[in-house]
């Protein structure tokens, strides 16, 4: 095997995400390891370089050509996890001296210098072993932060959880405190996250109602069944972009054309201020609810408090 290819079966192996087992990653550690296409890895060292060094000698012993901005691609893809998974550390200098500089640690460099260009794997690298022994992969690490942030939610008397950010953050509030107090004893028919799009999506219920299974990518975020008044709850939760303008509400209207239950349209804010930055675009005969006040419903113009137009 190439020493290219080496490296990132090497990478693999330590338990790097494949995002850091690309050319560039392999060629990084190749640099930082002054490790040229001849000769063998037990000759690596550990020298203090910066990201244009590291440049300049990729781009002089690997055939390729990596331009002066492509820094900013290299700490990010590349120098920023090797340091968080132990492969390197940095001088300490301030990050805009011309003197701040990386090196493999010397763990890893150890790793290095006992892998074998001619086998397949690395099962006889004791170094290696000694490494993955002392620390957490880093697919492991990266797994475990997404956990720790990942939000809790209940629905339909079931644990989910939703990915981190300010929409699922909303879609928690809609499900936890809209739906007790503005559509008590509702099912959840419908709800995504922004990882999961069908993380809730009751296709018997929906079709037996009428829905129109094909037109998933138009369905509202969250769409609540009431069924003892049989009304059903078209909510949008409005963080950046998708209100409950006009153009909204015809949509939704044509594509539940058949479904004979009555509708029920809500946009749902995080915040009062950003309610008003959308204001303009609500639909009117509709309802509005925020998050940071929970108690209250903003009708709009309807003749009825809430309930089906």
């Amino acid at each position: 095997m190439d020493k290219l290819k080496k490296i990132k079966t090497l990478l693999a192996d330590i338990g790097m995400p494949a995002a850091q087992q690309t050319d560039l990653c392999a060629l990084t550690i190749l640099a930082l390891a002054n490790l040229r296409e001849i000769g063998g890895f037990s000759s690596a060292t550990n020298n203090w370089l910066r990201i244009h060094d590291i440049i300049t000698f990729i781009n002089n012993n690997y055939a390729v050509n990596y331009a002066e901005n492509s820094r900013e691609t290299i700490r990010k893809q590349a120098i920023h996890h090797f340091r968080t998974a132990a492969l390197l550390e940095d001088n300490g200098k301030p990050t805009n001296s011309p003197n701040y500089k990386y090196r493999l640690t010397e763990e890893f460099l150890k790793v290095i210098k006992e892998t074998r260009k001619s086998t397949d794997d690395n099962s006889d690298n004791e170094a290696l072993k000694s490494f993955k022994r002392n620390h957490e992969t880093l697919i492991n690490t990266y797994t475990s932060k997404k956990a720790i942030n990942k939000m809790p939610v209940r629905i339909n008397e079931k644990d989910y959880t939703f990915s981190p950010g300010s929409h699922n953050q909303l879609q928690k509030a809609v499900l936890e405190e809209f739906a007790p107090r503005f559509a008590p004893g509702s099912e959840c028919l419908y709800v995504g996250d922004t990882t999961h799009k069908d993380m809730v999506k009751n296709e018997a219920k929906l079709k037996s109602l009428g829905f129109n299974l094909n037109i998933h990518d138009k369905l509202p975020d969250i769409i609540l069944y009431r069924e003892d008044k049989d009304w059903i709850y078209f909510i949008e939760a409005m963080d950046s972009v998708g209100p409950m303008s006009p153009e909204r509400v015809i949509d939704i209207k044509k594509m539940t054309s058949g479904i004979k239950s009555g509708k029920i349209f809500v946009t749902a804010f995080l915040s009062f201020a950003k309610f008003k930055r959308f204001s303009e675009k609500l639909a009117w005969e509709n309802e509005v609810w925020i998050a940071d006040m929970p108690e209250h419903m903003i009708h709009l113009n309807g003749d009825n408090f809430m309930g089906p137009r």
